[in-house]
């Protein structure tokens, strides 16, 4: 199973973002996270913002849109330059509809739950979805602490995966440090959001590589690649 570690912007210096996203260049993506202060309490990015972090970003960007009727702006992220979209399962009238515009516009689909969402009402959707997005803190802030409540949740949507045969990422996103990521990890999720523990260390690069080797030694052994969707 390959480990993918996105650094979350949410914690980076909102005055050096050209800065902020070399720091971690040796991760695999940069997540972004946009917030609207409605679907979640505080506002972050919207598309310009987006559109430069594009610019100049030495990793694809990957967007989580905790905003309300996000099925009406989460095309404009995409063409924005962003390589990921995100939806929130609990923002989304037609998730399906969007999701497949998302890729028809060239970007990877995701859908996000909150932590007391339940996944069984959408895994019938997976085939829809590039990626499943278990939040394992409240969306809204970074530096959280981790809710292991979250994990059985993690579980079940990799056995989901698994079982359906599909090439899905598992993503987590809250509180994943070096004390949580190897839970997570055993859990079977397969990227992960760190926004402290990696902007918060002496050195950016050596928080990612250290994430990644924990992650990677404690991946669930049960999650063999599923092979690509055609």
């Amino acid at each position: 199973m390959a480990i993918r570690i996105a650094p979350s912007l949410l914690s980076a210096d909102f005055t050096d973002i050209a800065g902020e996203l070399r720091k971690i260049s040796t991760a695999d993506w940069a997540h972004v996270d946009i917030m609207d202060n409605h679907f979640v309490p505080n506002l972050t990015f919207g598309t310009p913002m987006v559109e430069a972090m594009a610019r100049v970003s030495p990793l694809p960007l990957d967007c989580h849109l905790m905003i309300d009727e996000v099925d009406r702006w989460a095309l404009d992220y995409a063409a924005a330059g962003a390589g990921s979209v995100t939806i929130h399962a609990e923002s989304s009238a037609a998730p399906v509809r969007t999701a497949r515009a998302l890729r028809e516009a060239g970007a990877r689909a995701g859908l996000a739950v909150r932590p007391a969402t339940a996944i069984e009402s959408y895994l019938d959707l997976l085939p829809e979805f590039d990626m499943l997005l278990i939040m394992t803190v409240e969306p809204g802030f970074g530096g959280q602490p981790f809710l292991d409540v979250c994990l059985p949740k993690v579980r079940r949507a990799r056995d989901a995966v698994r079982a359906a045969g599909l090439d899905v990422w598992v993503q987590v996103d809250g509180g994943v440090s070096t004390q949580t990521i190897e839970r997570c990890a055993q859990a079977g999720a397969d990227m992960f959001v760190a926004g402290s523990a990696v902007y918060g260390a002496p050195d950016a690069a050596e928080a990612i590589e250290e994430l990644r080797l924990l992650a990677g030694q404690h991946s669930d052994a049960r999650t063999a690649a599923a092979p690509p969707r055609a």
